[in-house]
């Protein structure tokens, strides 16, 4: 009876999905490559560090800053910093994000030491409230205060507290919130020294589940497609038709990850003459794209609305330059 038993608990094992015996650590399961003790935790925040140094202002660009907690943050700085001297002199500090028109002046800063070049006029600047240097174009400043300097492996690690943080009216919600639709702060990648975009949100956290927001989209290949729709409304139906070119724009644009931009725009002297800026990853994303209940939808609900439709399919004149819409989804 034992070995019926057995039998059959071997039999059950062997008919398991492959994910199960997966998440139960089986061989199967994806291989990684082990590439050593690599910090794989970038990218990071470009930031520009502000001190007064010796009675001169000085900048340094460091991308090694974090949270702790939620009111402290650690900037961590290797002791052969010219900066350094005067953040421990004074124990102040200013952090300002930079934006990517900054960048010029942003790796010059990180790159030529304030021991041996003035970089005090680098940035049109002023002082904060707690008598920090703050770089005027940078869309947020935060000023801190050292409480303490954890020093390890060859670098000062400031832990801070946040005196002041202010930031561009441009870059707040209605609220008074950061808008991270707005503000696109620059990333640096250690690896290989470069400098990143932020991209887009892809979510509402603890809501993402049910409210997924525009998600990765897939590149442009050869077969890609960029096209000008141009549509011409009956007037009497203009305000319904935009509902729906709306609707089929935001949900195209969250759930297809070929369909990489809708942009639709309207004559300033007709409104009823709408032009839609269409970009998809492939020919077999658009054919998708057209297939598709939402786009269904907006077609078969519009056929009255549309009095002229054109399809003028476009070539890039500059085939590095990517087009990227970002959509705010409304919660």
């Amino acid at each position: 009876m034992k070995k019926i038993w057995r039998l059959l608990l071997c039999l059950a094992a062997l008919s398991m999905p492959l994910a199960a015996s997966q998440a139960q650590g089986g061989d199967t399961a994806m291989e990684k490559v082990n590439i050593g003790k690599k910090l794989a935790l970038y990218p990071s925040v470009v930031t520009v560090v502000g001190a007064e140094v010796k009675g001169k202002v000085n900048w340094l660009t460091v991308a090694h800053t974090g949270t702790i907690g939620h009111n402290m943050i650690m900037v961590s700085m290797s002791q052969s910093h010219y900066t350094n001297q005067g953040v421990i002199e004074s124990g102040k500090l200013s952090l300002n994000l930079v934006e990517r028109d900054m960048l010029p002046q942003v790796d010059y800063v990180g790159t030529v030491s304030g021991a041996n070049a003035d970089k005090s006029g680098v940035f049109a600047w002023h002082r904060g409230e707690n008598g920090s240097p703050i770089i005027d174009a940078s869309p947020v400043s935060i000023e801190l205060n050292v409480v303490d300097n954890y020093k390890a492996g060859g670098f000062d690690n400031f832990i801070c507290t946040i005196a002041n943080t202010y930031a561009r009216k441009d870059v707040l919600d209605a609220a008074g919130k950061l808008d991270y639709h707005v503000l696109k702060p620059v990333l640096f990648e250690f690896p290989t020294y470069s400098y990143l975009a932020t991209g887009e949100m892809l979510g509402k956290c603890r809501q993402y589940a049910q409210k997924p927001s525009m998600g990765a989209k897939l590149p442009m290949t050869e077969s890609g497609i960029t096209r000008l729709s141009r549509i011409e409304v009956d007037p009497q139906y203009l305000e319904e038709y935009k509902k729906f070119a709306a609707e089929v724009g935001e949900v195209s644009l969250r759930t297809e990850p070929g369909v990489l931009t809708m942009y639709a725009v309207a004559d300033k002297k007709n409104p009823c003459l709408i032009t839609i800026l269409e970009t998809y990853a492939s020919k077999e994303a658009y054919e998708k794209h057209i297939a598709s209940p939402h786009f269904q939808k907006y077609k078969q609900g519009t056929l009255k609305m549309v009095k002229d439709l054109v399809l003028d399919d476009q070539a890039p004149l500059n085939e590095n330059n990517k087009l990227t819409n970002y959509m705010v989804i409304p919660y």
